[in-house]
């Protein structure tokens, strides 16, 4: 009997390390996978990159409310040509003029995005030098002077860029979060299907084991009379299928190995040793509070809000390119002289009033169709966010249910695949003493493997479940907190 078992355990002894293996063997965990992926891997790094795109418009536009300080200046410019002059008789004449002139200028500008207008504080100093004729020096001064272009009954873009730009920065920080737990379930496929052939290949390499050791026994037997032709020559073919089946696994294992070592950006000469997961995130979800988070936190509810708000724009701006009002006015002061010092004295006022404005009188309807182009295409665009939305809200339901039914899944699974196991070593066994068949044996054998892989798929589909959830809801249930990130840190990193 002592020697029964020890020859039972040897058949169900676990394979040695896959072929192929590199110098350096590092464990991984899934967790681990995960973090380095979030940090290393291309497709995070493309995410961050829109990000960063994405964060500098909105500081631009941000940029675009504040204050503008502006210097310009011609330092020098030299002119030496003719120019027509009209005499006091009415007739024309040429004059040749040869001059240097500098100028400068300072301002202030600032958008009102109330109004949409600009309102500008000025100082600017002008410098003429005639260089031939009446050889002199002119100076100008405008020491202050505060202008004001305003639209009229045009579209204000600085309102409108007011509602829209948050909202399409609040959409891209959300969609970098969803981006890092795509990148999170790109990991995980890569795990399993790396530890799914590392499973197989220990399958393969015991049952190898197993069918090498049973057709010796069978050879001894058949020697004897114990077992006929036909279940010696049954076990020989189940020696060659365990070597052609280990020869597929090991080279499906080094392919999943390059897979996941690519794309968590590691050196190609470690070999990952993936570890089965020996816990599970803890979670039970409900379709409506997926729901709800998901309004509240998904990049597409703001995708929605950011479109809507869009179509609105061109709408208005179509309304408002049917005519054209432009108000300028300016106040301020002006000082010439022959000398810098005095173009400061003796200041006098001065003033712009302009009202311009271009109003179709005859278009051929060509505004108006415009307007009728734009509230169609609002109109098409409402339409789409309706089947989006709805689309979207069937797929978090799909989702929810098929999360809470891997939970019920897995643990059949698990409780098969220890079953398997069992029943596998109770049939060699009994095979040894001549019980049951070899059609018996290879069925429980069957069964044991499928029972394992059916596990780590369920094992898988499980973790790939909860983190679409965490992607789309941008929530932590295991935890039951927000997933969040510092932006400002992240992008300036």
């Amino acid at each position: 009997m002592k020697q029964l078992r020890l020859l039972v355990f040897l058949f169900t002894l676990a394979a040695a390390r896959p072929a192929g293996m590199a110098a350096e063997v590092r464990r991984i965990t899934l967790d681990e996978a995960i973090l380095t992926a979030r940090s290393h891997s291309v497709d995070a790094a493309v995410a961050l990159n829109e990000l960063r795109t994405a964060y500098w418009t909105y500081r631009t536009y941000r940029a675009e409310l504040l204050p503008e300080i502006n210097f310009s200046a011609t330092a020098p410019g030299y002119r030496k040509s003719y120019s027509s002059y009209q005499l006091d008789d009415g007739s024309f004449t040429f004059v040749r003029n040869n001059y240097m002139e500098m100028n400068g200028e300072i301002s202030v500008d600032q958008n009102i995005w109330l109004t949409g207008g600009t309102l500008s504080l000025n100082t600017s100093i002008d410098y003429l030098k005639q260089l031939t004729g009446t050889r002199y020096n002119r100076f100008m001064s405008i020491p202050v002077a505060l202008t004001l272009s305003q639209p009229i009954f045009g579209v204000n873009t600085i309102k409108w860029d007011r509602r829209i730009e948050p909202v399409r920065y609040a959409e891209a920080k959300a969609a970098f979060i969803s981006a890092t737990e795509n990148v999170a379930m790109t990991a995980i496929n890569y795990y399993f299907s790396l530890l799914l052939s590392k499973e197989n290949i220990s399958i393969a390499r015991q049952n190898l084991a197993n069918a090498q050791k049973l057709y010796e026994v069978a050879k001894a037997k058949r020697e004897m009379g114990q077992i006929s032709k036909n279940d010696l020559l049954q076990l020989e073919l189940n020696l060659l299928n365990a070597r052609s089946t280990l020869t597929d696994c090991e080279s499906d294992y080094k392919a999943n190995m390059f897979k996941l070592r690519a794309f968590l950006d590691i050196e190609d000469d470690v070999t990952l040793d993936p570890i089965v997961p020996d816990t599970i995130p803890q979670a039970l979800v409900s379709y409506d509070d997926v729901l709800e988070k998901a309004h509240a936190n998904n990049s597409f509810a703001q995708n929605i809000r950011r479109r809507q708000l869009e179509a609105d724009y061109q709408v208005a701006k179509a309304k408002g390119d049917q005519r054209q009002i432009m108000l300028y006015a300016q106040i301020g002061y002006t000082g010439t002289s022959d000398r810098f010092n005095e173009a400061y004295d003796r200041l006098k006022d001065n003033q712009v009033v302009e009202v311009g404005f271009k109003i179709p009188l005859l278009d051929w309807g060509k505004r108006r169709g415009k307007v009728k182009v734009s509230e169609s295409n609002r109109e098409v665009v409402q339409s789409r966010l309706r089947k989006e939305q709805m689309e979207f809200d069937q797929n978090i339901f799909i989702l929810v249910e098929r999360f809470n039914n891997q939970r019920r899944q897995l643990e059949n699974s698990l409780r098969a695949d220890t079953i398997a196991r069992q029943r596998y070593t109770t049939n060699v066994e009994t095979f040894m003493i001549g019980k049951i068949s070899t059609l018996d044996l290879n069925d429980s054998q069957v069964s044991k493997d499928e029972s394992r892989q059916a596990y780590i798929n369920q094992l898988y589909l499980y973790w790939n479940y909860y983190y679409q959830l965490r992607s789309v809801a941008l929530w932590d249930f295991s935890t039951n907190r927000g997933i969040d990130a510092d932006i400002e840190a992240i992008v300036r990193h």
